[in-house]
Order: C-alpha cells, then structure tokens, then sequence
C-alpha cells in the first residue's frame, strides 16, 4: 500500500504491473487474511499502526476481488481503470501533432504487440492490455528463473520503451503540464 501509492505517483506502469503482482500474491494467498498477514505483513519490521494500515487495505482488495468476482483470475476495476486512462491519453497522444516520438515509438512497438495478441490470449484484450500482459508475462518467467528466447526479449524492449514513455505522458497530464494542442 505504501509502495503503491509511490508508484501511482512516480510511474504508472509500474503502479500497474505491482496492483496486478498484488492480486496474484492475494490469490496465493486464497485470499485469506491470516495467511496474507503471516507472509506479507509479519515479515517485515514495520510500525503496528503501518501493519494495521497494511491489513487494511488487503481486506479492502480482498473484498474488492470478492465483489468484482476476479477471486481467480481477472483484474480488479480499479487496475482496469488505469488502462482506460492510459488508452484516453495513448489516443490522445497519437492524435497530437506535437507527439511524433511518441507515434514513432508506438509503431515501432505495434508489431510486437500484435504479435504477442496472437500467440497469446489477448484477441479480446485491447492494445495496452495486451502491453502490460507482455511485460508482466516476462517479468514472471524472470522470476521464475525460465529462459527467454532473444525474440521475446526484443519484443518486450520495443513493448517497453514505448510503454515507459506513455508513462511519462501520464504524469506530466496528471501534473497538468502535458501540451498535446497545436497553438500555431
């Protein structure tokens, strides 16, 4: 929860691809609070009324994910919630004449994330979700100390840079001092 709110602030992506690392901690956990307090909480020397704080908000997600029925798989509203915000602005971003970087990067990546919708379940998934998924996937393979074939790796680096740079935009429209309007 601490962790998630200083990402939220500093980059979303990452605020992103943590909330879903989250839900699936949640799950491993059978969305049991004893068990989550025991292995995510207990754990760490941290003030009692930080634990508390803590306890608190994985009930709340927990409930959350009880109420929007994504107990076993799926994202809860409020991460599904930043990519509609982050589809908002990609489009935004691609409309604007100012942004030519930005389309550059996205066609770059394009391909990739065709690709990967292809190959994996993402057909019914929009293009971000279908980013996020990539990355997340890889990222756990790391983990999991898998190898990753060359392909993927460049996929995901396209995937990446393009995804981080959305990210940036993000923050700067937060701040409100995003410029996206041609004023010639």
């Amino acid at each position: 929860m601490i962790i998630s709110r200083e990402l939220r602030k500093k980059n979303i992506a990452e605020y992103l691809l943590y909330m879903w690392q989250v839900e699936d901690l949640l799950r491993a956990n059978t969305l049991s609070i004893d068990n989550i307090e025991r292995s995510m909480i207990e754990p760490y020397s941290l003030a009692p009324e930080v634990k508390e704080e803590m306890k608190l908000w994985y009930v709340n997600l927990i409930e959350m994910m009880h109420l929007e029925e994504t107990k076993e798989n799926g994202h809860l509203q409020i991460n599904k919630n930043v990519i509609i915000n982050l589809t908002d602005l990609h489009l935004r971003l691609l409309k604007s004449p100012k942004m030519p970087f930005y389309s550059a990067a996205y066609y770059k990546a394009l391909p990739f994330i065709v690709e990967f919708r292809t190959k994996s379940e993402g057909r019914n998934k929009g293009e971000l979700e279908n980013c996020f998924d990539a990355l997340y996937m890889v990222w756990l393979m790391k983990l999991q100390k898998r190898e990753i074939n060359e392909e993927t790796l460049k996929a995901t680096a396209e995937i990446s840079k393009f995804i981080s740079m959305l990210s940036l935009y993000f923050k700067e429209d937060e701040e409100g001092k995003l410029d996206l309007e041609d004023n010639e």
